[in-house]
């Protein structure tokens, strides 16, 4: 049976990948900021979903819930994020808000592919998904929500040199963008559901190998530049 990480399960595309997976059989960790009520997580309860409580931010706390995960990890899915601070134009910034996006969307993907990867290492076939974003292509000079835009500028760049520093122990890494999805985040004037684009994620999760690594990619399976 393949085992996928996914972080941020309580909402979102997290939801729908964690959803999406259980669905096609597989056994599902996934990580909440605290602990559930039960009512969030309540449709992925079942004897092939963990829950794991950890914030992104914190390192000791997610190297503990690591420390309770003794089986191998096949497919991690960084998909926890933030839109980040109301105030984040280059002429209007709110610092500490940036700081804080750059903490979770491009530092903490990192920090959870560290504190993980013993589990990837026994895995036959690993693989990292980093949920990331066209908004962050350096080919748009577009400038709203530039602090998000940076921080998934930055965390393509994280995941490029991570693909080339495990390469070597044949572990295959890529960055996806997820559409413009129908969440929280994207709002309900978004052209793509989350279980269309937890589908395509889904895909690019079972077909990730090591002679594919290191790029990004669009849900619908199209090549994407940097």
């Amino acid at each position: 049976m393949t085992t996928i990480l996914i972080t941020g399960v309580a909402r979102g595309i997290g939801h729908a990948l964690a959803l999406h997976a259980l669905e096609k059989g597989w056994r599902v960790l996934g990580s909440v900021r605290q602990a559930s009520d039960g009512v969030a997580l309540a449709d992925l309860a079942g004897e092939r979903f963990k829950e794991l409580v950890f914030d992104v931010r914190d390192s000791a706390a997610i190297e503990a819930a690591a420390a309770g995960v003794d089986e191998p990890v096949d497919v991690l899915v960084n998909c926890s994020g933030v839109i980040g601070p109301d105030r984040q134009s280059t002429l209007d910034m709110d610092y500490d808000g940036f700081v804080d996006t750059l903490a979770i969307n491009t530092v903490g993907p990192l920090r959870v592919t560290h504190a993980f990867l013993p589990q990837l290492k026994r895995s036959d076939a690993p693989r990292i998904v980093t949920i990331s974003s066209k908004m962050g292509t350096m080919s748009m000079a577009t400038s709203d929500r530039i602090a998000y835009r940076a921080s998934k500028s930055a965390v393509n760049k994280v995941m490029q040199g991570l693909a080339t520093d495990l390469a070597p122990l044949g572990i295959a890494v890529a960055s996806a963008h997820p559409g413009w999805v129908r969440t929280e985040m994207g709002g309900q004037h978004a052209d793509v559901s989350p279980a269309d684009s937890a589908a395509g994620l889904f895909e690019l999760c079972e077909n990730l190998n090591i002679a594919t690594t290191g790029h990004f990619w669009d849900w619908d399976g199209a090549h994407l530049a940097w």
